[in-house]
């Protein structure tokens, strides 16, 4: 007996039903619904895809930013710890350290401005050498 799920093809061999194309529609309307999908398929590609790029690259340069501003803290951090065991700007001798106790907290602060200063530099120079779209 045959199997009901093969046809015979008549050359010996046989064929699944669900293997042959479908026959392709023709008309102004299946054109149309052709040029649609093709529209859409190429919108979906310049479009999504680039984004899908762009995400990859923002999230890498994002958590690299938080990373290096977390540690450029904890340096800044340090340093103005370091500064405060100096004997000179902390008088153990007085309640709260003594005159030049502020003295840290200045360098500190005038360094954390010239780190600063210096990022906005580079970046201002990297966006000039980039050039203007504009």
């Amino acid at each position: 007996m045959a199997d009901p799920t093969t046809t015979d093809t008549g050359l010996g061999a046989r064929a699944r039903p669900w293997t042959a194309p479908p026959p392709a529609p023709s008309g102004p309307i299946a054109q149309a619904t052709e040029l649609k999908d093709l529209v859409v398929a190429y919108a979906k590609q310049e479009t999504l895809d680039p984004l899908k790029t762009l995400r990859r690259y923002l999230s890498f340069g994002v958590s690299g930013a938080m990373c290096i501003g977390v540690g450029l803290s904890f340096g800044l951090l340090a340093l103005l710890r370091g500064l405060q065991t100096i004997e000179l700007f902390n008088d153990p001798a007085s309640v709260h350290g003594g005159t030049w106790s502020w003295v840290p907290y200045a360098i500190t602060a005038v360094v954390g401005i010239v780190l600063a200063a210096f990022f906005v530099h580079r970046l201002v120079r990297f966006v000039n050498s980039q050039g203007s779209t504009r």
